[in-house]
């Protein structure tokens, strides 16, 4: 146990200070009126590498400075408890804490605040219950917060932290406050909550930085996620990793940046996931959705993703996106949504940008065929739906045998796979214009002279296209050779074929297949 005299004399400030939560600040004066003399640039004359901040003539993190985590520890564990009616804080601002500052595991019942410090080493809140913890604009080694309890504020504002950030399997029922912070652990997490359990809303807004990932697998944060801005560059890896997280709200726009994926997989979004003005540069996948749920999902960012987009077996109320907003790879085998939105779509063949982008999956799928057209059917545009199910077909035809294709092609030619069975029309008139003229050009052998209608080019002709009934013509003559003869062997022929692909069409239609 530390003795009063054994204090030096900015401890013993913030001894006496403590009881009545009022705060200590070591900053020079200087620092109010003139320059900057913090944390963040290292003090005045602060060399690179030089972790004592000492600079040529001058100490600017010397002992007048100094507080002993040791120090720290014991105020915060009771070692100077407050008077009946005070209400006991930690108010520290422009400290160097020397040594390691461990509370893993303790029960803190005072709000804890440094601002502008500088810490040797780093901190431990590991299984700690604490109330609002507020490191603002500091430099660290790192914190280790894992299996925290914190009621109220995290906020590390504007810190430094050339470590990993522990919040795994936390708790905080207020806001995570990192905004304008820079979390340095190059190829590790840089933060690592998988599990965290937020009652407020985590803000990485304002110039926040991660050189490294963050890790938020199965994170709770039910007041959201805001990245407007931020940077995060963990490349080859995930930049962001929430799988089977539940977010009220994921904000990652206006020039929120992330070298590696975004990997969102199983989770849960009750609002929306915007990602308006964004830039995601992953290798192969960008953007990775899979059975992901969101209300609305905001596709508009700033540049198409480098990598692939992912939202297969994904489920949204409304997709927003617009033309250009896709790469060229897009998994939407599975993906289901309840409405479609682009801004820029205005007057546009909205059909031909929808196909074209269905038609970024690497494979065959018919899944987004069905789903686009069933919206389209849902807000009454048939025509429409008719056209994406023809394209359907005939993106299917390619994945077929050569027979397959060849009916493919027949049926696509003659009936539109059924979804244009005005096609098998525009052929019977033409084949009739064709044998009306030919037959009426040639004068026809009866079968029983005398007998029966005389002869009638058009009706003839029509008899041999209707392969079932007759209209008694075609039994009533007959050709001695030469082209009336061949052409009357093709009517027949062709009268089967449109028959047999109007009846395979209109099936198919039915079936909805």
């Amino acid at each position: 146990m530390l003795s009063y005299e054994e204090l030096t004399a900015p401890e013993r400030d913030l001894w006496d200070a403590f009881p009545e939560g009022r705060a200590v600040d070591l900053r020079p004066r200087r620092h109010v009126d003139g320059p900057a003399d913090g944390p963040a640039d290292g003090g005045a004359g602060h060399r690179a590498g030089d972790e004592s901040g000492a600079g040529a003539g001058e100490e600017p993190w010397g002992p007048e400075r100094t507080v002993r985590a040791s120090v720290v520890a014991a105020l915060l564990l009771g070692g100077h408890p407050g008077q009946p009616g005070s209400v006991p804080a930690l108010r520290l601002a422009g400290a160097r804490i020397s040594g390691r500052l461990d509370l893993g595991g303790a029960e803190i019942p005072h709000t804890i605040r440094f601002e502008e410090c500088r810490f040797e080493e780093d901190i431990g809140f590991h299984g700690a219950s604490t109330r609002t913890i507020t490191i603002a604009r500091s430099r660290l080694r790192g914190i280790d917060a894992a299996m925290a309890r914190v009621e109220g504020r995290f906020d590390l504002r504007g810190s430094t932290i050339r470590g990993r950030l522990s919040l795994m399997n936390a708790q905080v029922t207020g806001e995570l406050i990192l905004s304008g912070a820079h979390l340095s652990a190059p190829g590790d997490w840089a933060l690592f909550a998988g599990g965290l359990v937020m009652g407020g809303a985590v803000f990485c807004r304002g110039g926040f930085t991660a050189d490294g990932g963050l890790r938020l697998l199965g994170a709770q944060l039910s007041g959201g996620l805001f990245m407007e801005r931020a940077r995060c560059h963990h490349p080859g890896e995930a930049a962001l990793l929430a799988d089977n997280a539940t977010i009220a709200t994921l904000v990652c726009s206006q020039g929120f940046t992330a070298r590696g994926a975004v990997r969102l997989r199983g989770a849960t979004i009750s609002g929306q996931l915007t990602l308006d003005g964004a830039v995601l540069d992953g290798r192969d996948t960008a953007l990775d959705c899979a059975r992901m749920q969101a209300d609305d999902l905001v596709l508009t960012p700033a540049v198409p993703p480098s990598g692939a987009v992912d939202l297969r077996g994904a489920r949204v109320t409304a997709l927003h996106d617009r033309r250009g907003a896709w790469p060229d790879t897009v998994r939407l085998q599975g993906f289901v949504y309840g409405d479609l939105h682009s801004d820029d779509d205005a007057g546009r063949d909205t059909v031909g940008h929808r196909l074209a982008w269905i038609r970024r999956e690497p494979a065959y799928a018919p899944q987004p065929y069905e789903q686009l057209a069933g919206w389209y059917r849902q807000i009454g545009h048939d025509d429409d739906a008719r056209r994406v199910l023809l394209a359907k077909q005939r993106h299917r035809r390619g994945t077929l045998r050569p027979a397959g294709r060849a009916w493919g092609l027949l049926l696509d030619g003659t009936v539109g796979y059924g979804y244009r069975p005005w096609l098998a029309g525009v052929w019977l008139l033409a084949l009739a214009l064709l044998g009306t003229g030919v037959f009426g050009a040639h004068e026809p052998v009866a079968a029983q002279p005398g007998e029966g209608a005389p002869f009638s080019a058009l009706v003839y002709t029509l008899d041999l296209l209707i392969p079932i009934g007759g209209l008694g013509q075609r039994n009533a003559w007959y050709w001695t050779g030469g082209a009336p003869a061949w052409l009357a062997y093709a009517l027949i022929a062709a009268g089967w074929l449109l028959t047999t692909a109007v009846v395979a069409g209109v099936t198919r239609t039915l079936n909805k297949n």
